[in-house]
């Protein structure tokens, strides 16, 4: 039997997968009769039919149902293989700066699978003076965390943040509940730099009267959630630092009410920079990975 054409291989595939010959004229740019064309010679070439009437439509046989089958595996195969030279081409220095909350709360827990996708890459993580920060010559892309406003760099938002009252289950439990957010007075708050998260939530919640200025301020956010966490009392939390600790159970929401912040996570590059294959492929990864992630978070969120 001669080997068939890759392009007979590709139009059976897409019949297969799209159930129509004029819908997958479209896709490979091809006329229907060249489709069709395709068909038959791959038939001939491999000795039995892979089509039949059906209607006025075609359909495909039995047996043509099974070789489209490995047809469409060896295609993924090949594209596979295609992506993984692409990759190897992925090389050189990189350095990002990432907010400390994005990089604690998820980078850290992620960046071990970039590296095995791009092995040839000199990665370099880096925190910035301040989480806004972007004036690092040095730096290739920054993860940064504001409004989106920086002028002159090449800026694309990959979080937008909400928050929410978040709590230990055990926490909750021993409460036995909270009904509405008017019976926090006299529950333990938990604050980070300020008090203003709890303000605005409060206010949105119909319960200014509860005194936000109460409870533990503490000036980091891993510290405010790992007390969150241990049951010591009553935090805000987002999307982001509380998203993994909710979809394990660690933490709940005691209410239903989310604050937009209208402040989230950027990638922020010079352009220039940003033509690099070796930055493409980290902001493609870290898109792609954040995806996937608010897919596991989104029912607990």
């Amino acid at each position: 039997m001669r080997f068939p054409s890759m392009t007979a291989l590709r139009a059976l595939d897409a019949v297969a997968r799209l159930g129509s010959v004029s819908v997958a004229a479209k896709e490979l740019s091809l006329t229907r009769s060249a489709i069709s064309h395709q068909i038959s010679k791959l038939e001939e070439c491999v000795g039995y039919a892979l089509t039949e009437r059906i209607g006025r439509g075609i359909g495909l046989t039995y047996q043509g149902e099974r070789y489209a089958r490995e047809v469409h595996r060896l295609l993924l195969n090949l594209q596979e293989a295609g992506h993984l030279l692409d990759d190897q081409k992925v090389s050189g220095r990189l350095c990002v700066s990432c907010a400390p909350g994005f990089a604690t709360y998820w980078l850290c827990h992620h960046i071990g699978g970039f590296l095995r996708q791009y092995p040839q890459v000199q990665l370099q993580l880096i925190s910035p003076k301040t989480p806004d920060d972007t004036n690092n010559p040095t730096v290739d892309l920054f993860i940064a965390y504001g409004i989106g406003d920086w002028p002159e760099l090449l800026v694309e938002e990959i979080v937008a943040l909400r928050f929410f009252p978040v709590c230990s289950p055990r926490l909750i439990n021993s409460l036995s509940g909270l009904k509405s957010p008017q019976e926090l007075n006299g529950y333990p708050l938990l604050h980070m730099t300020d008090y203003s998260d709890w303000r605005v939530w409060l206010t949105a919640a119909g319960a200014s009267h509860v005194n936000a200025a109460t409870g533990i301020l503490f000036s980091d956010a891993h510290c405010a959630q790992s007390a969150c966490i241990a049951g010591q009392g009553i935090a805000i939390g987002d999307n982001l630092i509380s998203g993994d600790a909710l979809s394990r159970g660690l933490l709940v929401r005691p209410f239903d009410i989310t604050i937009d912040l209208h402040r989230g996570y950027y990638l922020v590059a010079d352009p220039q920079k940003t033509e690099r294959p070796v930055v493409q492929a980290f902001s493609n990864w870290v898109k792609s990975q954040l995806q996937s992630s608010h897919h596991s978070w989104q029912d607990a969120v």
